[in-house]
Parts: structure tokens; sequence; C-alpha cells
């Protein structure tokens, strides 16, 4: 096979110069500045050495929450079924096997919720560890890479990055190994969605919905296909026509499957001081559509692109501690009750916790890429190797469209060398800075998020693992504020699409580094799952189910602590 950098028009240049002018920018005055220079002496050390990272970091609190063999019962709980099954498959880490006893003491100390609102807390600024990027901000701020990353790791970013970036052609085409785009799609690249590696927004009244699109599935009919999602051997049941998601664009000589309609109905809610906010409910529909219509248990859900940044570090936390937080039965009486997803690696087939996409449907980076090549872009890996995409049996002519696999590069159209250097890049893109971490404002904000209840679902601090493949994530501190399970979230948010064991009203709970930067990176202020709330108040004013407790007692607050802790959230 050809060296796939032969096939990349991609300029390699060496790595950028030390930023410590730019944090000094970013954390005078607004962080510890001894710890957090401290933090980042560290970080520029691993970089340059790209070794060893003697954290300064720790996992998830453990042992406090929930003892051994509560944590297992807890996985048993979260699945709902025979104990039998899960105890033959589904047996997860309840312990991390990583560390020395001492090294868990550390790690469970410096993981612990903060009481202490009067500082920022020792390299809170650095919320990706030695990892963290401390580039000026800008609209690239989603798109530089790891600090820690080895140099001679640094080509493989910026071919993953033109990969990510590429622009794939309908078959035939003059331009080699760029063509076999759809033949139904969503977007061209992989950029189109995530532009500037940011978050996907609704079309606002444009003709395009690039980067949002229609999921489709119904619920398991029979026994088989029951047990079918109870063993995570399936996460649901496509369209029979339309497949797994409305593709709104496609080849020339083929129909594209329809479009999706948004129409808002605004409701007022009026917070505990007498002032008024408007939400507006979305309602969604499938309109001009080619191929007949859609069964009727066939359910909709809108969603967008997530933001790009820090998944390396995101699948690099031990199961253990992930699952030292879920509390399926409500244990402790808080009212929070997390749910561990359970899914199957696409490559190994083995039982997983599920972690990324909106319903934690995805275990790893590369299953989450690969999900992203078959069903938006129409492109075929390893992975996913059917060339023709999403389409159907039922779609006979989409099936008899030319592909783009070409034989002397591999058996799909992106092969293996491609989906690993488009998972490398994404695994490696950096989590900005704090701005503004020692603001007496934000500090107020933080403590208004800690005692309002908001950290028994966001989670403020993980270790990763130590023994992570990947050195660049090793034993990092990181601060991502989710703990990376599955809640009920209310009618209000409820989509009615189950997904694996997520229901019509579970949502993965999404890390909240780098919210803050949402309007510089994407240039919008569109947030939860399908962009419907248009600020951060809205978006929390949405939050019902589990969440409702913690988005009263926000509604409950003051307009000036109300605006204390939306400065701390865009701080992140």
């Amino acid at each position: 096979m050809p060296s796939i950098a032969s096939l990349i028009p991609v300029l390699v240049t060496g790595i950028q110069p030390r930023r410590v002018g730019a944090v000094n920018d970013l954390v005078k005055g607004e962080s510890s500045a001894p710890k957090d220079l401290g933090a980042l002496d560290s970080c520029d050390k691993h970089r340059n050495e790209g070794a060893e990272r003697e954290a300064r970091s720790s996992t998830v609190e453990f042992v406090a929450r929930k003892n051994r063999l509560y944590l297992r019962r807890a996985v048993y709980a979260a699945l709902a079924v025979a104990p039998a099954t899960i105890a033959a498959g589904f047996d997860l880490p309840v312990k991390r096997t990583d560390l020395s006893e001492a090294d868990l003491k550390r790690v469970t100390e410096v993981t612990r919720s903060t009481k202490d609102f009067s500082k920022a807390e020792q390299y809170e600024a650095m919320q990706a560890g030695g990892a963290t990027s401390i580039d000026p901000v800008t609209e690239d701020s989603f798109s530089h890479i790891s600090a820690n990353i080895p140099f001679e790791e640094e080509q493989n970013f910026k071919l993953g990055n033109a990969l990510f970036r590429k622009l794939w052609v309908s078959s035939p085409s003059s331009t080699q190994a760029s063509d076999g785009l759809g033949p139904l799609f969503n977007a061209r690249s992989c950029m189109s969605c995530h532009v500037n590696d940011g978050r996907g927004k609704p079309p606002e009244g444009g003709p395009s919905a690039v980067s949002m699109f229609l999921r489709l599935s119904r619920a398991a009919r029979t026994p088989e296909e029951e047990k079918a999602i109870a063993g995570a051997d399936i996460l649901n049941f496509p369209d029979p026509v339309y497949g797994h998601q409305l593709q709104d664009l496609a080849v020339p000589g083929l129909a594209a499957e329809g479009r999706m309609a948004i129409r808002y109905d605004e409701e007022t809610v009026t917070l505990g001081d007498g002032e008024t906010v408007s939400l507006r409910r979305p309602h969604y529909a499938a309109t001009n559509l080619a191929y007949g219509p859609l069964d009727a248990s066939t359910t909709i859900s809108a969603r967008v692109a997530p933001a790009m940044i820090g998944l390396g570090l995101i699948e690099a936390i031990p199961e253990a501690d992930i699952l030292g937080h879920a509390d399926p039965d409500d244990v402790d009486g808080d009212g929070i009750s997390g749910k561990a997803a359970i899914v199957r690696d696409h490559r190994s087939g083995e039982v997983a916790l599920g972690r990324f996409g909106w319903k934690a449907q995805n275990a790893t980076v590369r299953d989450q890429n690969a999900d992203a090549f078959a069903n938006d872009i129409g492109i075929s890996t390893p992975d996913h190797p059917d060339a023709h995409g999403d389409c159907t049996k039922a779609e006979e002519k989409c099936l008899e469209m030319p592909t783009g696999v070409q034989k002397r590069l591999g058996e799909e159209e992106a092969p293996g060398p491609i989906l690993d250097l488009v998972t490398f890049y994404s695994e490696n893109l950096a989590v900005p800075a704090r701005r503004k971490a020692s603001f007496p404002e934000t500090l107020k904000g933080k403590q208004i998020f800690y005692e309002t209840g908001c950290i028994s679902c966001h989670v403020p601090k993980f270790v990763t693992r130590r023994d992570s493949p990947e050195k660049a994530q090793s034993f990092q501190l990181i601060w991502p504020y989710s703990d990376f399970l599955l809640h009920d979230m209310g009618d209000g948010l409820a989509d009615g699409q189950p997904v694996g064991l997520a229901s019509g009203r579970e949502w993965r709970t999404p890390p909240l580094w780098g919210i803050g930067l949402t309007r510089t990176v994407s240039g919008h202020s569109f947030f939860l799952h399908d962009g419907r709330a248009r600020d951060l108040t809205e978006a929390i004013l949405w939050h019902g189910g589990e969440a409702e407790k913690a988005r009263n007692a926000f509604s409950a607050l003051s307009k000036d602590d109300r605006a204390a802790l939306i400065t701390f959230l865009e701080s992140l």
C-alpha cells in the first residue's frame, strides 16, 4: 500500500515555540500564579521530553461514595437484564488496576470536591493537565495539538487534520483516494459538521443543516430484538427505508432522502426574582421524503455535532472511576441516579463502557469516528466496511451507485491508516486553558455551581490511567465537568428514542470544558443536543428530571448570583 502521506498534500512543520507569554495573558491575576505556572513548567517539560507524566492529578473519588460491592450491583442494576447474563458478559472493572495503593490514595485526595472557594485550586487553570493548550484565544482555540505530544508524533496529527478537513467527492472521480462520497450523505467532510473543531448548530432558517441531522430509529419489537438490546449487541433498529439517519444530500443522479423541518414554540419562564426568560420548544419533522413515508414506529431525534476537544483524555478515564459515580437506584437518596451505558467495542466486540455521543453510544474515539464516516459522509472504513453507507435495501438505486473502493489502496474507501490518522487527530485536540480562574466573580460562580448541586452530574475532576497506551493522555489531572453517565433529563428534553440502554428520556452528561469559547470558536451560542438553547441560561432552564432540583435552585437565585454562575461556566 502506498504511503498515506504521499496521498495528502500537507506541509509538516516543526513544533511551535512555547507560549509562556500567552499563559501569562490568560492567568495573570486569574489563577493562583505560583501553582498554575508550576503546572505550566511541568507541562512544557513533558512536551519537550515527550515522556513520563508525574501527574499532579487524581482519579474519581472511588471509595468515598460507594463500596466495591455496591459498584458491581450498580452496574448490574443499570442494565435491567438477567443477572446471569450480566455476570457472564458485562462484568466491568470496579477498581483501578493501574495504580499503587499510595497513588490511589493520592489521586483520591486530589479529586475530592473542594470546599474552599477563596482561590483557584492547584492546577485548575490547566484543565487538561499537561495536554492543555496555552495558545491565545482565537477561533482556532479548539484546533491546537495537545501540548505534551512528542515532536515525532506531530506529523500524524497534521496528516489527521488534513484528512479531517478533506472534501470527499462522488465516484468515479479523477481525484485519487478522494471519491466514495455517499451515495447519500449529510456532509462532505468531518470539518463541515465540526467547524473549527467546535459544536454544530441548527440551520436557523437557512437551507442547510450540515452540522445537525435527524437520527432515525425504532424500539425493539420482538423478544429476539429485546435480547439483542439487552446484550449490547445492537443499539436500536433503523427505519426500514431511510436507515439510521435522514440524509439530506446525495451524489449526482440520486435523490436526497428528504429535509429536516423545525418549528419552535416560544415559552416564557418566570424566575424567582420575577425576571422572565423565553425558551423555544422545537418540533421536528422529516419532509420532502423521496422514497415514501417513514415507518409508523420510527422516531426522529435531532442532534448537533459536539465539540472535538479532549476526546483522548476522556477515553483514558478508567472505567472504574466513571462507574464509581453510577447510582441507578439512587441508593444515596440525592435524586441523582446516573446509569452506565454498556456498549460493544466495534473492533473487538467486547463489552465496554460507552462514553462518546449524546447517548454514550460509543466506547472509543475510533468508534465515534467510524460511525461518522459511515453515516454522515457515506465513507467505508475497516470498522464499517459497507461502501454504500446508510443506503437500505429499499433504496435500490442508491445501492447501484459506484463506490470509491480502490483495491490498490485497500478494501475500503477510507482504509485503516486513514481511520487511524483521523482518530489520532481527534484524540489529541487540546483543551484550552481556563480564563479568569481566580477572579472573584468566577470563584463566586464556582461556589454557586457546587452548592446548587450541578456537580452531582457535572463531576469536576478525574485522573486518567497511568498505563494509557498514549503517553500524552497518561496520568493527567483533568477537569471535564462530567460523569459521562446517562441521566433522565425530564420530559422537556426527552426525544422518545432509546439508544442501547439509554431510554428516550436519558442523555449522557456532556463535558463542559471549552463551553465558554463556543461563540469565539463556532460563531454562535446554541447549546444542548439539538441547539434549542440560545445561551447558557436557557440551557440550564431546560434541565429537568434528575437535574430539576439544580435547575430550580438556579431559578431561585438572585440576578447577580445567576450572572456569577454563568461567569464561571464561561471561564471553562
